[in-house]
């Protein structure tokens, strides 16, 4: 039964979502499905509810752990040109869901509107942005959304304003529905401001992040009051290795594939971060990644 040939989109059968996370971990996806517009989404989850099939929605990949044995059901990607669209209207801007941060903040920079520029940096797209509430150094995205429009899982498109969306530190409640694209308020500003901003921003996280080997960022949040990398640091784990995952020598926060590394190996190193702080800092460390 090929439930899925009305489809418009791209439907691919296990597809090794090592290809579409940061991390390259994880076994294959059962259908990984790009939906060619939103009638091609509402289609695919009416499709979904009738056959009683699990799916999730993927953006760049740059915040997920997934499993070595891979996904049963859909994988969602909002990658068709219909979900990559930024309407410039004066200082506001209605942006697709999956439009990359990079992409977005480019158009930014052109158009002397400011912002944004602490995500600079960040390799994933406004929907997990948006799903994460990402930022740095104190700033977060929701600071500049005025509404975000999504469609819940029986096909409604609902807006959401600021407070709708539940935002907090590093979460939202957004994840029981697919973020289709959101309104952001910007300030008018010179490009050439809003180039230093950028480069500032770059320069801070090529200082103390570590890009040498494929990883999703800060693996745990940071508690109230502290720096997680700080506290694993302080448990002496920076170099610690399992399989072919290591903890950063630069940044302890920072779990890296160094080779071959397996989810079980970056599970079993989260696991001692937490056992290692728990037990030396009397602080519970909670994961920031999502874990598929």
């Amino acid at each position: 039964m090929n439930w899925w040939k009305d489809l418009k989109g791209k439907v691919r059968r296990n597809e090794p979502l090592s290809r579409h996370t940061t991390f390259k971990i994880g076994g294959p996806a059962e259908f990984f499905i790009e939906p060619k517009d939103i009638a091609d989404l509402k289609l695919l989850l009416d499709l979904a509810k009738r056959y009683k099939i699990p799916l999730s929605v993927i953006g760049a990949g740059s915040n997920i752990l997934v499993n070595d044995r891979g996904l049963k059901g859909i994988v969602v990607s909002l990658c068709a040109p219909p979900f990559k669209v930024a309407d410039f209207k004066g200082a506001y801007c209605e942006v697709g869901a999956g439009v990359l941060l990079s992409q977005l903040l480019r158009c930014c920079q052109k158009k002397g509107l400011s912002g944004l520029e602490f995500l600079a940096g960040i390799p994933g797209t406004v929907a997990g942005a948006l799903t994460m509430n990402a930022g740095a150094q104190g700033k977060n995205i929701s600071d500049v959304i005025l509404y975000v429009k999504v469609i819940d899982k029986k096909g409604a498109i609902k807006i959401l304003d600021r407070k709708e969306a539940q935002f907090g530190y590093r979460s939202s409640g957004l994840t029981r529905y697919i973020i289709i694209s959101a309104l952001t308020q910007l300030t008018r500003r010179s490009s050439e401001a809003i180039t230093k901003k950028i480069k500032r921003y770059l320069a801070y996280r090529k200082l103390t992040q570590d890009y040498t080997c494929p990883s999703a960022g800060c693996i745990f949040k940071n508690p109230p009051g502290y720096s997680a990398g700080q506290l694993i640091d302080s448990c002496g784990l920076k170099g610690r290795k399992i399989g072919g995952a290591g903890i950063s020598r630069k940044h302890a926060n920072f779990i890296l594939n160094t080779g071959g590394a397996k989810a079980r190996d970056v599970l079993k190193l989260m696991n001692l971060a937490r056992k290692e702080v728990k037990k030396t800092c009397r602080i519970n460390l909670a994961p920031e990644i999502k874990i598929w």
